[in-house]
C-alpha cells in the first residue's frame, strides 16, 4: 500500500519522526489498516480459518487504551474499490500473492504476507458498534476522505499506509509501528495517562530534505504507488545518479536531491517528462505523463462528506457523488457509509466485478468460494435487477459479473449469471428497502433452500448460521463428512457459552470451557481446512445478501461463530472416538442448543446425506449410542427409508430454556430417499453418488 519502501526510508532517517506523548485528541484512524495489523500483530490463527474471538480481544484492549488517554477515535474502513480502476493491475497482484500465502501456510511454511480470516472485516465492525466507538464505510477507497477529514478537524491519521508520508496533513501523521497503546504509562507526579508514539509532518520532512511540500504528490508518482510505477511501463531512471547515498534507498534520496529546485508540481513533472524523453523513452511519454498524473491526483484533498456523517448522522447527498458513483440508489449510501451494506456491491454496480478473497485450502480441489456461488448469483440478481432491456435484441437482458477466484495455485476470471428466486421476481433494486418484511425473508429462505419453520426451535441469532449450515451440507464438494459437521455445531455452542458469559447474564457451564479447548500444537488437515473454508464463504455471502435485503434475519455476532483452531482439534477428538455429550458435560443448556441446531439441520429441506468418515476406517461412531445422540441416530433411518409421512424425532417434548431466551421444540423430520445432496448449482460439483447412512 502506497509507496514501496518508503516507510522503510522514514525509518533509516530517523530524526525526521518526532517523540510525542499522545493522548486527549482526536484521532483519525485508518480502519482497514489497523485490523490487519491487530491481528498480524498479535499472531493469531491463519491457517484454520481464524479466531475471531481472539482478535475481538484484541480491537476491545485497542480502544480502551484510547479511552484511557482520553483519546476520542474515528474509524474509517474502505469501500468498494477505485471507481476509476487504475488500481486493478495492483488489486490483481495482491490477490495473486494472497493465494500464494496461502498455498504457503497450507504446507505449513510461513510466507512474508499473512491471510486475513474471511468475517474479519464483519467482527471488526460489529466489536466497533458494540463499543460504540464511532466508524464511517467509505463508499470507494478511504486515503483520501481519511486525510480531508484529518486536515478538516486539524488531528493526526493512525495508520501504516506510505501514502499518509504525502498527504498534507498540518497535524500530522501516527505510524501504528510506532504507536505503543499495550503499555499505558502516566506522567509523572499525575494520573494522566498518553500513549508513547512517533509523529510524522510533511512540514518536518521537507525541511529535512529541502524540498517544497507541493512537490511530494511527485515524488510519490515518481518513486512508485499503487497507481503507476514507471519500471513497469518500461521507463527507467538512475536516480542513484543524484546523491552520494549507496544502497537500496539511494533512489529516494537521488530523486528528492533533484526535486529540491522546484516549487511546482507542473515544473517538476515538466522536467520527468524531459528527462523520460532524453533517456530514449520518447514514444512512452504521453502514457508516462497520463499515469504520472492520475497517480498524483491522487493526493488531492477534496472537502470531505465524512465530518457531516460524524457530527449530523446523514450520507453524502447524490448530488455531491461523482458521477459513476451516482448508479448507487438514494436509500442505499447512508447504510453503507453506516457499514450496514456490503461494500462489494459498488464494485458490482460500477465495475461488473467481484474480486474473491483466499483462504487456506487444498489447492487440489476447486476453490472454497465456488460452493457460495448461487448465493452471490442472487445478490447479483437483485443489485442488477430494473436494468432496461435491449430491445434491439430478441434475447432477455443478461446480467453477468466477473469473478475473479484462485484455480489450483493461480488467479483466474469468469463471468457469473445473475439470477433471481421465484419470491424476487417482481423487485427492483431503487425500492428493495420498501419492499414487505415477508418477500424480503422470502428471498432470503428460498437462496438458501431452507423452511422458515425448519428455523423456528433455533435462537434468533443463531438462525442465519444454522440456515448456511444447511446450504454447505448440500453444495460443499466433497460433502462435509460427521465429524466436521459435529464440531461445528459445538463450536458454535461453544462461542454461544462464551457470548453469555462475556454479556454477563449469569448464564456459564464452566466445565464445557475447559473441555472443548486443547493447548499444544496445532495440525493442519487440509480436508477439514477445506470444509470450513467453504462454510466461512457461504457465511460471508450469506451476510452480505442479509444485508442488502435488509435484514429479514438477525445478523449474529460473527466473532461467537467459529473458532479455527479449536474446531479443527474438535474434528480429531471426535474422529478419534469422543462423543459430543462428553464435550458438553457442563449442563442441561448446551446439549439443548446443540440439539436444536442439528435437529434444524435434519429437518430442512433436501437433508442431506452425510459421509460417515472421510478416511479408510468406517467404524460406528461412540456417539451414537449415547443420548445426546438420539437425534442423529435417525438420519440412519431417513437415508435408507421412503416415509412421507411426518414423524416425531424424539417422542418426549423439549422444555422450554428461559436463560436462552428461546424454545426447545420436537423436532419433526422428512426425507424422500432421492438424493438431492449433490444435485449442486454449480455443474462442476454436480455427480451422482450412492447413499450412505450413520452406521
Amino acid at each position: 500500500m502506497g509507496v514501496q519502501g518508503l516507510t522503510s526510508f522514514m525509518e533509516e532517517n530517523g530524526n525526521i519522526l518526532k517523540d510525542v506523548h499522545f493522548r486527549n485528541s482526536k484521532l483519525i484512524i485508518d480502519g482497514s489498516n489497523l485490523f490487519n495489523l491487530l491481528y498480524f500483530n498479535s499472531r493469531l490463527d491463519q491457517s484454520h480459518g481464524g479466531d475471531y474471538d481472539a482478535f475481538e480481544d484484541q480491537v476491545c484492549k485497542f480502544f480502551k487504551a484510547l479511552r484511557d488517554c482520553d483519546i476520542d477515535p474515528f474509524v474509517i474502513v474502505d469501500g468498494g474499490s477505485d471507481y476509476t480502476d487504475k488500481k486493478f493491475d495492483t488489486l490483481k497482484k495482491r490477490a495473486l500473492s494472497r493465494i500464494n500465502t496461502a498455498n504457503d501456510l497450507s504446507m505449513g511454511l510461513q510466507g512474508s504476507g499473512g491471510i486475513l480470516p474471511t468475517l474479519i472485516k464483519h467482527v471488526f465492525k460489529q466489536v466497533l458498534s458494540s463499543l460504540k466507538v464511532p466508524y464511517a464505510q467509505c463508499i470507494c477507497e478511504a486515503d483520501q476522505e481519511i486525510a480531508s477529514l484529518a486536515r478538516s478537524w486539524n488531528c493526526p491519521v493512525l495508520s501504516n499506509d506510505s501514502d499518509f508520508y504525502i498527504f498534507d496533513i498540518q497535524a500530522g501523521f501516527l505510524p501504528i509501528s510506532h504507536f505503543h497503546w499495550q503499555k499505558v504509562p502516566m506522567q509523572r507526579g499525575s494520573s494522566i495517562r498518553y500513549i508513547p508514539c512517533k509523529q510524522y509532518t510533511t512540514t518536518s520532512f521537507c525541511r529535512h530534505f529541502n524540498i517544497n511540500r507541493k512537490v511530494l504528490p511527485v515524488f510519490a508518482s515518481v518513486a512508485g504507488n499503487d497507481y503507476i510505477k514507471l519500471h513497469n511501463m518500461g521507463v527507467s531512471l538512475r536516480w542513484e545518479e543524484y546523491t552520494s547515498m549507496k544502497g537500496r534507498f539511494a533512489r529516494f534520496d537521488g530523486l528528492l536531491n533533484w526535486l529540491t529546485p522546484f516549487h511546482g508540481q507542473k515544473d517538476a513533472l515538466d522536467s520527468v517528462l524531459r528527462l523520460i524523453s532524453h533517456s530514449n523513452n520518447r514514444q512512452k511519454t504521453g502514457a508516462v505523463l497520463h499515469g504520472l498524473s492520475l497517480g498524483i491526483e491522487e493526493y488531492h484533498l477534496p472537502p470531505s462528506c465524512l465530518e457531516r456523517f460524524f457530527n449530523d448522522g446523514v450520507g453524502p447527498g447524490p448530488g455531491r457523488l461523482p458521477e459513476p458513483l451516482r448508479v448507487l440508489p438514494d436509500w442505499t449510501l447512508l447504510p453503507l457509509m453506516e457499514g450496514r451494506l456490503p461494500s462489494c456491491m459498488v464494485d458490482v454496480l460500477l465495475l461488473g466485478r467481484m474480486m474473491q478473497g483466499a483462504q487456506v485450502e487444498d489447492p487440489s480441489l476447486p476453490c472454497g468460494n465456488n460452493t457460495s456461488r448461487y448465493i452471490r448469483q442472487v445478490l447479483y440478481g437483485l443489485l442488477l435487477s430494473g436494468r432496461t432491456a435491449d430491445h434491439s435484441s430478441q434475447r432477455p437482458p443478461v446480467d453477468e459479473v466477473e469473478e475473479y477466484y484462485r484455480e489450483g495455485k493461480s488467479l483466474t476470471s469468469s463471468m457469473v449469471e445473475a439470477v433471481l428466486p421465484s419470491a424476487a421476481e417482481h423487485i427492483q433494486l431503487d425500492t428493495l428497502n420498501q419492499a414487505p418484511r415477508l418477500v424480503q425473508l422470502k428471498v432470503f429462505l428460498e437462496t438458501l433452500g431452507v423452511s422458515q419453520s425448519t428455523l423456528s426451535g433455533v435462537p434468533p441469532h443463531l438462525r442465519l448460521p444454522v440456515a448456511v449450515t444447511c446450504y454447505w451440507l448440500r453444495h460443499a464438494h466433497p460433502p462435509p463428512e460427521l465429524p466436521v459437521l459435529q464440531a461445528l455445531l459445538l463450536g458454535l455452542v461453544y462461542g454461544e457459552l462464551c457470548r453469555q458469559r462475556k454479556s454477563q447474564r449469569g448464564f456459564m457451564e464452566g466445565p464445557v470451557l475447559e473441555r472443548l479447548i486443547q493447548r499444544g500444537r496445532r495440525s493442519l488437515d487440509l480436508g477439514v481446512a477445506h470444509a470450513y473454508s467453504q462454510w466461512q464463504c457461504c457465511l460471508k455471502e450469506s451476510l452480505h445478501l442479509n444485508q442488502l435485503l435488509c435484514f429479514p434475519l438477525a445478523e449474529p455476532q460473527c466473532a461467537w461463530l467459529y473458532k479455527g483452531t479449536l474446531v479443527h482439534q474438535l474434528v480429531t477428538k471426535l474422529r478419534g472416538g469422543l462423543t459430543p455429550d462428553s464435550l458438553l458435560m457442563g449442563g442441561p443448556c448446551s446439549g439443548q442448543l446443540y440439539r436444536a441446531m442439528l435437529g434444524a439441520i435434519l429437518n430442512s429441506n433436501d437433508a442431506p446425506v452425510i459421509p460417515l468418515v472421510s478416511g479408510p476406517q468406517r467404524a460406528t461412531p461412540p456417539s451414537l449410542t449415547q443420548p445426546l445422540d438420539n437425534l442423529t441416530a435417525h438420519l440412519h433411518i431417513l437415508a435408507l427409508e421412503y416415509d412421507d409421512d411426518d414423524g416425531a424425532a424424539d417422542g418426549s417434548k423439549a422444555k422450554p430454556e428461559d436463560d436462552l431466551g428461546w424454545t426447545l421444540v420436537s423436532v419433526r423430520t422428512r426425507h424422500k430417499s432421492k438424493d438431492r445432496f449433490n444435485r449442486s448449482r454449480n455443474p462442476e460439483f454436480s455427480r451422482k453418488q450412492g447413499r450412505i447412512g450413520w452406521e
